[in-house]
Order: structure tokens, then C-alpha cells, then sequence
């Protein structure tokens, strides 16, 4: 069975559907990796803290 063609007017909303759930999701990830960076620097400050003695 064929698919269903689409009209240029529907093949534009799916895209700009579909690009604007693609920007969501890249935005979503881009704060994970923002909080998994802080993340990480917070809890090199705490070591450094707890272990002042040790340097770079």
C-alpha cells in the first residue's frame, strides 16, 4: 500500500513540526549538559576543599 501523499502545505507543517520538536530536544540535552558540567565543577571545588594539600 502506498503512503498517503502530502499536499506542499501539509509537507511544510509536518517539517516545521518536526524542527521545532528537534529544537526542543536539542535544548533539553543542552541543559542536561550545562547541569552535568556545573555538576562536575561543584564537586571538584568540594574535593579541592576537603583535600586542600593536593594542586593541579
Amino acid at each position: 500500500m502506498r503512503p498517503k501523499t502530502l499536499n506542499f502545505e501539509q509537507l511544510f507543517q509536518q517539517n516545521k513540526q518536526e524542527l521545532l520538536d528537534d529544537e526542543r530536544e536539542i535544548s533539553q540535552i543542552e541543559l542536561r549538559l550545562e547541569k552535568r558540567q556545573s555538576d562536575k565543577v561543584l564537586q571538584k571545588k568540594k574535593l579541592e576543599q576537603n583535600n586542600p594539600l593536593s594542586t593541579n
